[in-house]
């Protein structure tokens, strides 16, 4: 596997798991209104970003899994909302969504990153496709960062200095 399959395989596996991450943020959080529906846009984007890596990975002789289904409500999704109701209203809850937000900001970075050395490797190959996926998503890549940061920026004073 040469360093462009090897970058697009990374690629994808960082945008299947921050899509993942995006989803239990939106559900752990979800009496945040904000963050529940911000964060589910925001996995929306990363499930496309994985999905047009699986189709270009086509070319580059890789076999990347598209994006899974979207999960059904059910049983589950039930708990996961009682549990949500509940860990709002806990004291602790704020800390979570803070720790939470850094995991993210992280993860979106780590992509963040491999967009970059991606779009440079399509640079001096001259490969169209890659330059045009790279512009595609990464903007993108670059709001979901934007979004965690600007939401650490106003809540980590209050969440870090109250009693």
């Amino acid at each position: 596997m040469n360093g462009i399959a090897h970058t697009l395989r990374a690629l994808h596996d960082g945008e299947r798991a921050l899509e993942r991450d995006l989803r239990a943020t939106a559900e752990r959080h979800r009496t945040d209104h904000e963050v529940h529906h911000v964060a589910s846009d925001l996995a929306r984007w990363s499930r496309r970003h994985s999905a047009l890596l699986a189709e270009t990975g086509r070319h580059y002789g890789l076999d990347l899994d598209g994006p899974k289904d979207d999960p059904s409500p059910g049983a589950l999704a039930a708990l996961r909302e009682k549990a949500a109701d509940a860990l709002g209203r806990r004291p602790g809850a704020g800390l979570l969504l803070l720790q939470d937000l850094c995991d993210l900001h992280l993860a979106a970075s780590r992509n963040s990153l491999h967009w970059e050395m991606l779009a440079q490797a399509a640079q001096v190959t001259r490969d169209e496709r890659l330059l045009d996926l790279a512009g595609d998503c990464h903007p993108r890549t670059l709001r979901q960062m934007r979004w965690t940061n600007t939401l650490i920026e106003e809540l980590s004073p209050q969440l870090l200095t109250s009693a």
